[in-house]
């Protein structure tokens, strides 16, 4: 299984287990994707049944550090979108024999 999954990967993936053509998902697909952005421009949550949660949430300004040199340099100010998985994934997920990938510590 590749270790990413491309949209139209997805797009082939929905048309052939659906039965409709390429065009018409990808068509669907892009729509989607078009009202889930402007939904979270507009500052609502978008709620995927059985899948996650999308909301878009503010960071504040702070000072970051390049790992390597140390120096110091200010971060500004952002919105970032923060995705909450449901519970159902969450099980699926905790389910997995896999062990998970261990993510570098900040420090």
């Amino acid at each position: 299984m590749p270790k990413t999954i491309t949209r139209a990967m997805l797009t082939e993936a929905a048309a052939s287990r659906t039965g409709l053509s390429r065009p018409d998902v990808s068509e669907i697909g892009e729509r989607m994707f078009e009202m889930i952005g402007d939904a979270l421009m507009a500052g609502e949550t978008v709620k995927l049944s059985g899948f996650a949660s999308l909301q878009v949430r503010s960071r504040a300004e702070r000072t970051g550090r390049n790992p390597r040199t140390g120096e110091q340099y200010p971060i500004s100010a952002r919105h970032t979108v923060v995705m909450t998985p449901s519970a159902r994934l969450r099980e699926a997920l905790d389910a997995l024999d896999t062990p998970p990938v261990s993510q570098p510590e900040n420090t």
